[in-house]
């Protein structure tokens, strides 16, 4: 006989099982991927496929055959193998396993391939695959970049003139430090762009260790950019002017760290329990910093180097002025995009003269720009060592004016319809409380949605 027992009144039945426990993961990690395939609520369907084809077609043109370049520059390499099987090679950038000499840069780029070359072994793939997904990386962050503050067809078309020029397609399928440089500087104008919007010290903070992580990657060139990324925030974060200079100080000291606490074991290691520092005079780290890799590359006092470019009168490393960037050695590289940048550039200022302080479209020509112009100038009058693949320290900034802000300067957002493209003008104001992308005046309640 079964007895059944009654529910009393007034007693509530048994709470469910609390939501997220078993499967919580797995929803999330549902949640996710789609996030990941589909990209933002606010854009067009079109938008995530497009991305994630440029990246892959990105990936093939860097990756496909890069086994026929060899060990490509056979000095990075030759540090690559000491450092893969050497502890005190891997830390100072050993060119030998015997750690007799060091290469004349810092070591940030080697650790990469020597992490891969311990994993994989020792061959041209395992050294030159990892500067290839660097510069997939590279494409991937520029686009997030371009995408916070203007419309998804001008960051695609950022990021693919990006990867397509020729600079890049040379660098990322090569084994010198440019590669993780120029990812490192594109984190941080990422993190730039962050802080600018809200005036966040936490961003801030990243970007300037992003640029200290770059100069251990290739020391004084990353420095080029940081008046641009320190005036592009104390011009446009929405904050009060005393708040601005104080993280940006913050940001500086977190700059320094990052880049400096190398160099200070190695100043500071026994000399002669170390390699000796190739390219310096006197076995100094700071030697190397401020000599060969730093104020030399400017005035052409390089002792013991191979040679300077001279006065503007021609030498080894070519002619200096402003039309360097457009002789036949450098002309093919990048600087087919500069005219069409610096026009659009102005243009663009002028028009935006008397928007906010806090304007975005003008912080980006300025943050963009100002990289553009101060590292092109820069290369244009150095009297020192100098290639033409020096130019992919401009590919970044290059396709930035001639793409978004383009689109910015004639009001239009791109939106799709199936496999179509179509541009219309912008949507009129509909909610107050959020600002439009491109512009900074108010748009509708979902125009600026972040990823």
């Amino acid at each position: 006989m079964t007895t059944t027992v009654p529910e009393r009144a007034g007693i509530p039945p048994a709470p469910a099982a609390a939501p997220g426990r078993p499967g919580a993961g797995s929803r999330a990690g549902g949640r996710w991927a789609r996030s990941l395939l589909r990209g933002r609520e606010s854009d067009p369907a079109w938008v995530r496929p497009a991305l994630l084809a440029l990246l892959a077609g990105t990936a093939v043109l860097y990756i496909w055959g890069l086994g026929a370049s060899g060990w490509a520059n056979s000095f990075y390499s030759a540090a690559v193998q000491a450092g893969s099987s050497d502890l005190t090679a891997f830390f100072f950038g050993s060119s030998d396993a015997a750690n007799f000499i060091t290469v004349d840069k810092p070591p940030a780029s080697l650790w990469v391939m020597d992490i891969s070359v311990r994993i994989f072994g020792l061959s041209p793939w395992s050294v030159l695959v990892p500067q290839a997904l660097e510069g997939v990386a590279a494409v991937g962050v520029l686009y997030v970049t371009v995408r916070r503050w203007f419309s998804p067809a001008a960051a695609l078309l950022s990021a693919a003139v990006f990867a397509l020029t020729p600079a890049a397609v040379l660098m990322f399928r090569f084994n010198n430090p440019d590669a993780l440089l120029v990812l490192l500087l594109l984190l941080g104008a990422y993190a730039t762009v962050r802080a600018a919007e809200t005036g966040s010290a936490r961003w801030l903070v990243w970007a300037g260790v992003f640029v200290g992580f770059g100069f251990l990657a290739k020391m004084m060139q990353a420095f080029l950019v940081v008046p641009v990324f320190a005036l592009t925030y104390l011009l446009a974060a929405p904050i009060s002017l005393r708040h601005r200079i104080g993280r940006l100080l913050l940001s500086g000291v977190a700059m320094l760290v990052a880049a400096g606490w190398w160099v200070a074991a190695v100043e500071l290691w026994p000399k002669g329990s170390r390699p000796y520092v190739g390219g310096s005079q006197n076995n100094s780290i700071l030697n190397l910093v401020f000599g060969y890799n730093g104020f030399g590359r400017l005035n052409g006092n390089e002792a013991g180097s191979v040679g300077g470019g001279g006065g503007g009168t021609g030498g080894r490393w070519g002619e200096t002025g402003l039309t360097r960037m457009f002789n036949t050695e450098m002309g093919g590289q990048i600087s087919w995009l500069i005219p069409a940048a610096l026009i659009i550039m102005v243009a663009v200022i002028a028009m935006r003269g008397r928007a906010p302080r806090t304007d975005r479209t003008r912080a980006a020509l300025l943050l963009w720009g100002g990289w553009l112009v101060v590292t092109g100038v820069t290369l244009s009058l150095a009297k020192g060592i100098i290639h033409p693949y020096y130019t992919i320290a401009l590919a970044p900034a290059g396709p930035r004016p001639s793409s978004a802000s383009a689109a910015s300067t004639c009001g239009v957002n791109a939106t799709g319809s199936g496999p179509a493209w179509s541009w219309r003008p912008r949507s009129p104001p509909r909610r107050r409380g959020h600002t439009s992308c491109c512009t900074g005046r108010p748009t509708g309640s979902r125009g600026c949605e972040r990823s």
